[in-house]
């Protein structure tokens, strides 16, 4: 395997063999978690620090379970209670975790390029778990490992991402992911919800449910953002999910074998049908959250390995 990156920020500057490396190295790890003893030694002696500036439930208990059980040291940091609420500096805190030596940094930041800031100032791999409405690079790669699982294949398939992307950082990571690794892309939401200049990015712009899921073999819907959201977006939630929930009905314009995924947390009769949600032979949201599991072991094991390399060359800490 070849992967050289310090770090993961994004899937910006991934190349489709990097893709192709983290995907591999997590089919390893999917079959791992499914044994009896679901433990590894691939981060045996080093520390990692989960440090989340928003509340997250999925991400970071999939990240500490990761780092669990690839035999990391792990902490979790009560980033709401820490020190920034009186008045410290990220800055200040990349010297402060400097001097605690960790190996692994996993980061959730509300604004867009924190994560990145700090991965500039800190002697240690970072990876980043969401930073605004910027990227969260590990969604995507358990999403695009859950489809390749599903489909037998990440090229050639038309994807369907549906709902808020303006303020998705999944939604941004995924166009690029899919983007790179061939795949046909359509953006489906009411236009107060999607870029202006969201065809830059090679996608297709749908504003009727019907037309945008017409031929579409994964059906991608997204929570709407109202934590990011800065005024009035939507009539109601009422009229949003006639329009843009996922139900059967609409679904039924897509192929027959199309899976439907979700990010989560859910909100049920807002953006997805509950009963769609739940539907064990076209949802693939749990499968979601158990290759998140893999997908993050995976991660942390090619970042571990870059930086015992750099040890062993007498470089001393990165």
């Amino acid at each position: 395997m070849t992967f050289r990156a310090r770090h993961l920020l994004g899937i910006e500057h991934l190349k489709p063999d990097d893709i192709r490396c983290i995907l591999d190295l997590s089919e390893h790890y999917v079959g791992l978690n499914r044994q009896p003893v679901k433990h590894a030694d691939a981060l045996e002696g080093l520390t990692q620090i989960n440090m989340f500036f928003e509340a997250s439930t999925r991400t970071q208990a999939s990240f500490e379970l990761a780092g669990k059980r690839l035999g990391a040291d792990v902490m979790n940091m009560a980033m709401q209670a820490s020190s920034l609420k009186k008045g410290e500096t990220l800055i200040d805190t990349a010297l402060t975790l400097n001097a605690m030596h960790p190996d692994l940094l996993v980061v959730r930041h509300p604004q867009s390029g924190a994560v990145d800031l700090l991965a500039q100032k800190v002697h240690c791999a970072v990876l980043n778990a969401g930073d605004g409405r910027h990227e969260h690079p590990t969604q995507a790669l358990l999403d695009a490992l859950t489809i390749r699982r599903a489909k037998g294949r990440l090229q050639r398939l038309t994807v369907a991402i549906c709902g808020d992307i303006a303020h998705s950082r999944v939604a941004r990571s995924n166009i690029l992911l899919l983007g790179k690794m061939e795949n046909r892309v359509r953006l489906i939401g009411p236009p107060t919800l999607i870029p202006a200049r969201a065809a830059e990015f090679g996608v297709e712009v749908y504003d009727d449910m019907k037309e945008g899921l017409a031929g579409a073999d994964v059906v991608m819907m997204l929570r709407l953002q109202k934590e990011r959201m800065d005024g009035a977006f939507i009539p109601s939630e009422r009229e949003y999910y006639h329009r843009f929930g996922l139900d059967a009905d609409k679904l039924a314009f897509a192929k027959d074998d199309a899976i439907v995924m979700h990010p989560g947390p859910m909100n049920r009769g807002v953006e997805i049908d509950g009963t769609l949600a739940d539907d064990i032979n076209r949802s693939v949201i749990q499968e979601q959250v158990e290759m998140g599991v893999a997908v993050r072991m995976a991660a942390m094991d090619l970042l571990a390995r870059n930086l015992r390399a750099t040890l062993s060359q007498g470089a001393g800490h990165v």
